[in-house]
């Protein structure tokens, strides 16, 4: 996939990228996901290391699928005027699938967590996507096997 509609101003084409890139996640559709992507995409995982390219993208996706279920609610997505630059902000539901090494362990427990996310955009595509969310949050709701009130 590439830009949107070419007869909009450069922010409209970056939001409306990155709310698809957003609706692929929910539907749980890689590929449509990595089509949005430039092939050198940058990626800075939430208190991990920085991944760069399709495959290491390709390959961070099929490892949360095999741990974790997970939507994008509430989604706000923010863009610079001249398109290069956007931000979302969501809640994510999730369901702890299988542990995931160096975690606590998985039983099918539920989350909900409020996220940040960063993107530049290049080319109509996303170059770079950085996550920002509380882990502490999160081990605190898998450990305690419940959502919060």
């Amino acid at each position: 996939m590439t830009s949107g509609d070419p007869t909009q101003t450069p922010q409209a084409q970056t939001l409306d990228l990155v709310t698809r890139y957003y609706a692929a996640f929910n539907a749980g559709d890689a590929e449509g996901m990595l089509g949005l992507l430039t092939g050198d995409v940058q990626h800075d995982v939430n208190e991990g290391e920085t991944r760069r390219g399709l495959e290491a993208f390709r390959a961070f996706l099929a490892k949360m699928d095999a741990h974790y279920r997970e939507r994008a609610e509430e989604l706000v997505v923010m863009a610079t005027p001249d398109g290069t630059r956007a931000a979302a902000e969501f809640v994510i539901h999730g369901e702890y699938l299988k542990t995931d090494p160096g975690l606590p362990g998985a039983t099918g427990q539920r989350y909900v967590l409020p996220v940040g996310a960063f993107f530049e955009v290049r080319g109509g595509r996303i170059a770079r996507v950085t996550n920002y969310y509380n882990l502490a949050e999160w081990t605190r709701q898998v450990n305690a096997g419940t959502e919060p009130a």
